[in-house]
């Protein structure tokens, strides 16, 4: 009952933003009539046409989201005969949330579970539905804990949920839309009563969680119920390391798993590191929550559980997996439909370790090449050339050079850790090692015969006084030529990047461009002089294409080619970079152009300043 009357709250101030906007609309026309009958023909003429920009925005936004015919999210259908099993536990749970069964079961690449339907007349009339059902959620649960979301999810669309509440849901895409058409004053008064609109549906929302979870936690149990809202976090986190420590070194690369083994290979991790998954299971849910939010905390949820009737369920225990036979060819369809592979070589995970850590750790290593090539004035640093330095005595000079400060090295010296990654990319590239793919932990270097490389039998003659001979000697016997192995890349590239922030219409040198700031290094993209919308601008160029093509399209300036730095100016922001082979570049914020994020300006400010003299200001 409590749902019912906050959703119709929810659609009277729905139909209450039509009628403000319309309000606007009338007074403006009304002051118009007033302006012309006045003799103020210019004001009436500009009144006017903000009345007409207001019924054209109004109109076009209610156009465009009746219109809108969204399409089913990418993945493979699973028809009843391909899914027998899963179809009747589907069938079984909408008869117990007194809801009609989807017309379509699709399995998709996410980490998800949903329940979609076309509906029309902002959610009044039903139309085609669909449930999503995530292959890493379902690698990931047995089969009690998948009915609990199945349930939760088709809850959704229980009869005895109130109808207004998808009126609520898809009210909030007619007011969003909108408003977005609107700016000066008729923008901000309608603006303010979107948010408060969005606040009171965020809450209907909030309530229609709580709801449905009471379907979860009588179809299977309490402690089932609360287990698997517990669990969908820890998946999200498997999935997260999985993609961003197995996938992302060699997608960058140009490297990717079979299409079997892109969701084979999460299964295999979440069968490795179930001590891991245990200790982030054991963590309390997550408390963090917002008034704007649609759906409450996994504390709150999993609390009010415990308010809720639960009947004594036998939980099946089984992969989640068993009912879609064949699970692995279904997944490794989903992969081949939705994964743009584009040209990556796809490779057994064995190999694409193996090659993808070795390009990632000699990209590290050829940082440290480049650096001691420009301490030697040496064509081309090799591991050689690294040994001798620091058999000069020279490695603290190089170690500052890459960047370090006394305050690094706690664990190990940072010169430690330099040797460290040249000495394992040298064997590497001669072929004396290899890295060794694991579920279980980290890849692992190891040599020929397939046990460890012994890199740190090495590191403490080549950090001796003098100790260059011996540690060429001891490499030799491994297989290594120091002078021949060492750099490969001529210069930094972006990858590895993550954006921090941008800054749109910078003047660089004395054309216009969008800066966007790295954390290891500066992309400088050409720009029209017009500033409205940079901030969008930067958003959608980012949305294009990884940062890696976008640096091969457009100027990337690496921090590794930087040798000193200026804050010339903090508002707005001009900054100068002095770059080893002598370019000075210097970047002029504008007061009229916008930023990716507020902190934009003292990102680059801050990058800055990690190469400005001691002392250094600005103004």
């Amino acid at each position: 009952m409590l749902t019912t009357l906050r959703a119709a709250l929810s659609v009277l101030m729905l139909a209450g933003f039509y009628v403000v906007a319309g309000g606007l609309v009338g007074g403006l026309l009304w002051l118009t009539v007033l302006a012309f009958g006045a003799g103020a023909e210019a004001g009436a003429a500009k009144l006017g046409f903000v009345a007409l920009v207001v019924v054209v925005a109004l109109v076009r936004a209610l156009w465009l989201v009746a219109r809108a015919r969204p399409e089913p999210e990418p993945g493979v259908e699973l028809s009843p005969a391909a899914a027998p099993e899963l179809w009747a536990a589907v069938r079984e749970l909408a008869g117990v949330a007194d809801t009609r069964v989807p017309d379509e079961i699709r399995l998709v690449p996410e980490v998800n579970a949903a329940v979609s339907e076309d509906a029309r007349l902002l959610g009044l009339v039903g139309g085609r539905r669909r449930l999503y059902l995530g292959v890493p959620l379902v690698q990931a649960l047995d089969v009690a804990q998948l009915r609990s979301v199945l349930a939760h999810e088709l809850g959704h669309y229980s009869r005895s949920h109130t109808r207004l509440g998808p009126v609520a849901y898809r009210g909030r895409a007619v007011v969003l839309a909108t408003v977005q058409q609107l700016s000066g004053v008729v923008g901000w008064v309608l603006g303010g009563y979107a948010r408060l609109y969005l606040l009171v549906s965020a809450s209907v929302s909030r309530r229609q969680e709580l709801e449905a979870d009471e379907l979860s936690v009588r179809v299977a149990g309490r402690a089932v119920a609360q287990a698997t809202l517990r669990e969908l976090p820890v998946v999200d986190t498997a999935w997260s390391f999985y993609t961003g420590t197995y996938l992302a070194a060699g997608w960058e690369s140009g490297l990717a798993p079979t299409a079997r083994g892109f969701f084979g290979g999460f299964g295999e991790l979440l069968a490795a590191r179930g001590s891991e998954l245990a200790a982030v299971r054991s963590e309390a849910p997550p408390e963090d929550q917002s008034v704007w939010d649609s759906h409450p905390s996994v504390a709150a949820r999993v609390a009010a559980m415990e308010r809720m009737p639960s009947a004594d369920v036998p939980r099946d225990t089984r992969p989640a997996t068993v009912l879609v036979p064949g699970f692995a060819d279904a997944a490794t369809a989903v992969a081949e439909h939705t994964v743009r592979f584009e040209d990556r070589a796809r490779l057994e995970w064995d190999e694409l370790t193996a090659r993808s850590v070795g390009v990632e750790q000699q990209r590290t290593a050829d940082s440290v090449h480049r650096a001691v090539a420009r301490l030697t004035g040496a064509p081309r640093g090799t591991l050689g050339t690294v040994l001798d330095l620091v058999a000069a005595g020279r490695g603290d000079e190089l170690t500052r050079e890459l960047g370090f400060t006394a305050a690094d090295g706690d664990d190990e010296p940072p010169l430690h850790m330099v040797l460290r990654v040249v000495l394992r990319a040298g064997a590497a590239q001669s072929g004396a090692a290899r890295w060794r793919h694991s579920w279980a932990g980290p890849a692992e270097l190891v040599g020929r015969d397939g046990t460890p490389f012994p890199t740190d039998d090495v590191l403490p003659l080549a950090t001796a006084p003098g100790g260059a001979h011996a540690a060429r000697t001891r490499l030799a016997a491994l297989g290594v030529d120091a002078d021949a192995v060492g750099q490969v890349g001529a210069r930094a590239t972006a990858h590895g990047g993550d954006v921090l922030g941008g800054i749109a219409n910078m003047q660089v040198g004395k054309a216009p461009h969008d800066v966007v700031v790295l954390d290891n290094g500066l992309l400088l993209v050409p720009c029209p002089k017009k500033t409205e919308g940079g901030k969008d601008r930067i958003a959608a160029l980012l949305a294009s294409a990884s940062v890696v093509e976008l640096a091969r399209q457009h100027r990337f300036v690496p921090f590794e080619d930087v040798a000193s730095a200026a804050v010339l100016k903090r508002v707005p922001v001009r900054v100068s970079f002095t770059l080893h082979d002598g370019t000075v570049l210097e970047l002029k914020e504008l007061w009229s152009g916008e930023r990716l994020t507020k902190d934009s300006d003292d990102l680059l400010v801050g990058a800055a300043e990690q190469f400005a003299p001691a002392g250094a200001g600005a103004r």
